[in-house]
């Protein structure tokens, strides 16, 4: 049960980086905030200018820098293995 719900936990994320990805549709918009979340202007302005498609983009270790699984938890996303053990490990 644990690799599947650290499975599901990574797949989940890598599609909640694409769907923030493809929210910021211009250019403008993804180096301002790559750069507001730490990422260097060179990194920001080659992966804002990428061609290539949402889901390669979403596994870059650039988004995965600026977008961190903290993050997302700070925005409301739930850690399933966290709850996973607070309900079914509690001995």
């Amino acid at each position: 049960m644990k690799k599947f719900i650290g499975e599901t936990q990574k797949w989940l994320n890598h599609r909640l980086r694409q769907l923030i990805w493809k929210r910021w549709k211009r250019i403008r918009t993804r180096y301002q905030k790559l750069r507001k979340y730490g990422i260097d202007h060179n990194d920001a302005m080659k992966l804002a200018n990428s061609r290539k498609g949402y889901w390669r983009l979403s596994r870059n270790g650039i988004i995965h820098r600026a977008i961190t699984k903290e993050k997302l938890t700070k925005w409301g996303l739930k850690d399933m293995s966290q709850l996973y053990e607070s309900r079914y490990l509690k001995g």
